[in-house]
């Protein structure tokens, strides 16, 4: 063979791994979106922010373990919602008053190379990143700072994407938090202003795309939940019951669990965030199964009790349906106007009275319960519903009334540590312009008797 021959061969095989690689790119394990959702979530965005003002919004990290390990990447759920790029090291700015209309939406991207491709893979590309996202302008990422220092010359305000959950973490640092602080520093003159309230506004009402993504989720999670059902019996581990979810969720095109799962048997389930999964499954005892499958980022979330040997008794049946009574009349109550703090104390009433009669109180618990810790917080700690969405615990309005297109939790549990029963119901609702909310769970077997029947079919 030639030495020119040779070189032709090498060529062309390299072509042909580039163009394999650009074939196999972002080809994620759920279907492409939409882009038209990404559009539209901009464009609503842009009407919220002061026509002088630019946003940022930046990719997560990907967060070191030890050594050379790392935890697999997860996507800031807001850079996400806002362009659809799944990927690290990308940013997002949006300035909708830019004098120069090709830098009203800017993308800016990790540019590949054949190190990386072999490594790691293929990252976007221009052309792929304004068919995913509908961005026309997309830079590489060595180019920011100098279209920055442009735009920022021009604008007045900058909206920073800070964590503004009520519950959030914010003990280690993040990209986002590094970028603020730096930005700040090179840029002191600028008016910062935060861009989470309107972020929570925008994503607390789902689209129907957006809907159509959780009730892909749910779905997968009822796989998982039928198959648990057909696995269960006495002598399994709790980390097996995980093991069948996981393998059943990711055959379905989910990356796995949307949240750490909860597989607890016995008197773990009186242990609200369980989360080792490592004990044997006796009979005669419940398992509670808070579990979720995510797909395109989106999550469900999933509480059901089960029997380790198909049969519950006639104690776990009196509380279970208890709790059941109380899921069905709140879940009634998630309608347009309802605000969030009345409904989780009409809830509690609801709890009160079924409690009374499974006689875990009484009227004198009731007579000297405390304003801040009424007598149904003994056997039922925790809220009835959060906003589910990108994120489990989903941002959202809280202090305003609900409206069509939120889509809530409703979880109302009641826990006996002292009979090592826990039991807790959950699905996933999403609130109608009128009516009742529609479940996203609906398929998903929840009665007693259908539970049993299909366990000792």
């Amino acid at each position: 063979m030639s030495v020119n021959n040779l070189r032709c061969i090498i060529f062309y095989s390299k072509s042909l791994f580039f163009l394999f690689s650009q074939l196999q790119i972002k080809v994620m394990k759920y279907n492409p979106i939409d882009r038209n959702l990404f559009i539209e979530n901009r464009k609503a965005f842009s009407e919220h922010i002061d026509k002088n003002g630019l946003a940022v919004f930046n990719s997560n990290d990907i967060y070191p373990i030890s050594a050379d390990s790392t935890i697999p990447f997860q996507q800031h759920r807001d850079i996400f919602y806002l362009s659809g790029v799944d990927q690290e090291e990308s940013i997002l700015v949006i300035f909708p008053g830019c004098t120069n209309e090709n830098h009203r939406e800017i993308l800016f991207l990790k540019e590949t190379s054949e190190l990386i491709a072999i490594w790691e893979g293929e990252k976007l590309t221009k052309e792929q990143a304004l068919e995913s996202t509908g961005i026309k302008t997309v830079y590489w990422l060595n180019q920011f700072d100098t279209i920055f220092k442009q735009l920022m010359a021009e604008a007045e305000v900058v909206y920073f994407n800070t964590n503004e959950h009520l519950r959030a973490n914010t003990e280690v640092e993040t990209r986002e938090d590094r970028f603020i602080k730096r930005i700040k520093s090179q840029y002191p003159a600028h008016i910062c202003k935060k861009s989470a309230p309107i972020m929570h506004r925008l994503r607390s009402v789902k689209k129907k795309v957006e809907l159509d993504l959780l009730q892909t989720a749910c779905k997968i999670t009822e796989a998982g939940f039928r198959r648990v059902l057909n696995f269960l019996k006495p002598g399994v581990w709790e980390y097996e019951i995980e093991a069948e979810f996981i393998h059943e969720f990711i055959r379905n095109k989910s990356k796995g669990f949307a949240y750490t799962p909860i597989i607890a048997s016995g008197k773990n389930a009186c242990v609200l965030h369980y989360i080792e999964n490592n004990r044997q499954c006796n009979p005669g005892d419940l398992v509670l199964l808070d579990v979720g499958a995510e797909y395109a980022n989106y999550a469900s979330d999933l509480t059901r009790c089960i029997p380790v040997n198909g049969r519950f008794t006639d104690r776990q049946k009196q509380v279970y349906n208890a709790v059941l009574n109380v899921k069905n009349a709140a879940q009634s109550m998630l309608v347009p106007g309802t605000i969030m703090s009345e409904y989780h104390k009409e809830v509690g009433k609801l709890m009160e009275r079924e409690l009374l009669n499974l006689k875990l109180i009484d009227q004198n618990d009731i007579k000297n319960q405390r304003a801040d810790w009424p007598a149904y917080k003994k056997y039922f700690m925790h809220g009835t519903s959060h906003f589910l969405g990108l994120d489990t615990h989903d941002v959202g309005l809280w202090n305003e009334p609900i409206q069509a297109g939120m889509v809530f939790t409703c979880e109302p549990g009641i826990y006996i540590p002292e009979e090592g029963l826990g039991i807790r119901i959950e699905d996933d609702l999403v609130v109608q312009e009128k009516g009742q909310p529609f479940n996203l769970m609906a398929n998903i077997p929840i009665e007693i008797d259908e539970i049993e029947s299909i366990m000792n079919s």
